[in-house]
């Protein structure tokens, strides 16, 4: 399991600072102080001011990628995805065994601090990404179902060095199916 003194330090230290320096960044921005959703400025990343786009980048991902990574998360989670879930992780993956080989890899080649998602495309089917730093999937078309921190913060407490070991096992006992697949089914929809 993760343990409760990461999950505090991750939510009220980190997550609080990507939040507070992204209200600083976009209050620099009149046009951009008005949109209330990050995850469309992330969307549309292009458009925003230069003069802020890198702290909107920086922190507006980071406050995007820890707001999805809370609610995938939960103490009566882990456990196989649900039956809606099956078919499309056997069509991208085969198997959600292979699936979860699959994010240990990309873990294990994922320099530094960054994210392994899964995602779903432009074509509506899933695919594993990675992002560097706090970059979110959304910036590139992508819809996140599923993102793993692997910034140091988010295990480095208990599990020490061993991202993909220790702390991905624990990081499965702890994935809400029951959200991913509420959110896979709303987006599939439009």
């Amino acid at each position: 399991m993760l343990d409760t003194e990461t999950m505090h330090l991750h939510h009220d230290s980190h997550h609080a600072a990507y939040v507070s320096k992204l209200n600083e960044a976009v209050l620099k921005e009149p046009s951009v102080a008005k949109e209330t959703n990050v995850d469309n400025l992330l969307k549309n990343l292009s458009t925003v001011p230069e003069s802020i786009r890198t702290a909107v980048r920086n922190y507006g991902g980071g406050h995007s990628n820890h707001s999805l990574l809370w609610q995938t998360l939960s103490p009566q989670g882990g456990g196989m995805p649900t039956a809606e879930m099956d078919a499309p992780i056997e069509e991208a993956f085969t198997s959600f065994e292979k699936l979860k080989y699959e994010v240990a890899q990309a873990a294990e080649h994922l320099f530094g601090s960054g994210w392994v998602w899964l995602v779903l495309n432009s074509s509506k089917k899933l695919e594993l990404m990675t992002t560097p730093n706090q970059d979110s999937p959304l910036s590139v078309g992508k819809y996140p179902l599923l993102g793993i921190d692997l910034w140091e913060h988010a295990y480095y407490l208990r599990f020490r060095n061993s991202r993909v070991i220790s702390y991905l096992p624990a990081f499965w006992n702890v994935v809400n199916w029951k959200f991913i697949t509420a959110r896979y089914l709303t987006a599939m929809k439009g």
